[in-house]
This record gives C-alpha cells, sequence and structure tokens, in this order.
C-alpha cells in the first residue's frame, strides 16, 4: 500500500472514533474557555495582552497531549497493530502515515482554537488589548496552533516507543502540570528548553529567555521529532 491510501486510512480511523474527536473538541473548547476566564481577572503589574489571550493553551494543550495519545495507543490493544501492518508491512511507512494524521487534523485544529482565543479574549480584555501589534496577534495564534499539533505530536511519539498511552500519559501530564514549574523556578535557562516552555514563547509579547517565538517553536519541534524516531525505531525493533 502507498503512502496516500495508507493516510486515509489513519485519517478514517480517527475520524470515526469518538474519543479522538471529542479530545479535538475539548482542545477548542478548554483553551477558549480558560482564556476567557483570564482575560476577566488580566492581573497586575506583569499582565501580559498577548498571553492572557492564549493563556488557555495551558489546559488545552492536555487535550492535544490526549489526542496524540489515543490515536496510537489504539493500535497496541486487542491486535489492532497486526491488522494496520498486514495492510501496510513497511513499519516505517506505516508510522509516518499514522503521524501524519495525528499532525494535521491537530495543526488544523490548534489554528481554530487560536483564532477562536484571539477574538474571545481581546473581546472580554476590551481596552486593556490594545497594546500588541496585529503581527503580535497574528503570530500568537498561529503559533498556538503549531504549538499544539507539535505537543500532540510529541505525545505520539512517547506513545509508540512506550507501546503505553497510559506509561505516556502517566509521565507527560505530571511533567507539564508539576514538574516544568518546579524545574522552571529552580534551573535557571534550562528550563527553557523543555518543550512546553520553548512552544509556548510564541504565546508571550516579550520573554526575558534565550528563545524567541519562533526558536522557541524549533525546539518544541526537535523534542516532537526525537520522540516519533524514538517511536518509529521501537516499532521497527520489536513484534507486533
Amino acid at each position: 500500500m502507498s503512502f496516500a491510501p495508507a493516510l486515509r486510512s489513519e485519517w478514517m480511523k480517527i475520524r470515526t472514533v469518538r474519543s479522538l474527536v471529542g479530545s479535538l473538541c475539548a482542545v477548542v473548547l478548554a483553551t477558549v474557555v480558560f482564556s476567557a476566564l483570564a482575560a476577566l481577572d488580566p492581573g497586575g503589574s506583569d499582565f501580559d495582552p498577548l498571553f492572557t489571550v492564549f493563556f488557555g493553551v495551558v489546559f488545552g494543550q492536555i487535550a492535544a497531549i490526549a489526542f496524540g495519545t489515543t490515536a496510537v495507543a489504539a493500535e497496541f490493544r486487542g491486535g489492532a497493530l497486526r491488522l494496520s501492518l498486514s495492510a501496510v508491512p513497511r513499519r516505517g511507512h506505516w508510522f509516518a502515515a499514522k503521524a501524519t494524521a495525528v499532525g494535521l487534523p491537530a495543526f488544523a485544529v490548534g489554528l481554530v482554537t487560536g483564532f477562536a482565543s484571539l477574538s474571545v479574549g481581546r473581546a472580554v480584555l476590551g481596552s486593556k488589548a490594545d497594546g500588541p501589534g496585529w503581527t503580535e496577534w497574528i503570530r500568537g495564534a498561529v503559533g498556538c496552533g503549531v504549538y499544539l499539533a507539535l505537543m500532540a505530536l510529541f505525545a505520539a511519539g512517547l506513545t509508540a516507543l512506550l507501546r503505553s498511552g497510559v506509561a505516556a500519559l502517566g509521565i507527560l501530564i505530571p511533567f507539564l502540570l508539576i514538574v516544568s514549574f518546579v524545574v522552571g523556578n529552580v534551573s535557571g535557562g534550562v528550563a527553557d528548553f523543555l518543550p512546553d516552555k520553548a512552544g509556548q514563547v510564541a504565546l508571550h509579547r516579550a520573554w526575558d529567555g534565550s528563545l524567541g517565538p519562533w526558536t522557541g517553536l524549533a525546539v518544541t519541534a526537535l523534542w516532537a521529532a526525537a520522540a516519533l524516531l524514538a517511536g518509529a525505531w521501537r516499532l521497527c525493533r520489536r513484534d507486533a
């Protein structure tokens, strides 16, 4: 089977599984709702209107990770992977189709999420949103879409490496909600290169770290690529 039919097959799996569609819907809902709530109480002297509008991505990324994890973890239950590989015997070929089927809808939903958060957040902030220019707002919305897609791919790669969705979520959720914040407070510039910290630079108007908006997303992309390569290696080295 060539790449295009393999991709269509993987996309069909994703759009027909309710939990995956629900995860994508949750990305939009969680991000927009928490962004609106943050805009209602924008904070004090360190107020950043750009990050306030996109603050909900801190919660939306959990749904994006759940999407990437669930999409891959389903293959390791009930012999599904054997059926997939019987149709696409080249494992690297199949995994590339799977990663594409995860990344493209995650990016599309991420863009919708970014621009929805931009519209709602600016409306709630009102006159307090006058600081950033439109180039910064658009950068934030596009950066939001790229970041959410990269986190979904990072989760997909880690799930393939561990061959378990529970294990992947057990690592990523505590890392994002606890470890990243603790490390960020004690390690200085090292924390700038964590996947979430680096990618979220694009959502800030000003950043004191060593990375810029696009270099930060590039660092997150390297994390995602490393996870996907590790997952592909594990897939090719172990029996289905």
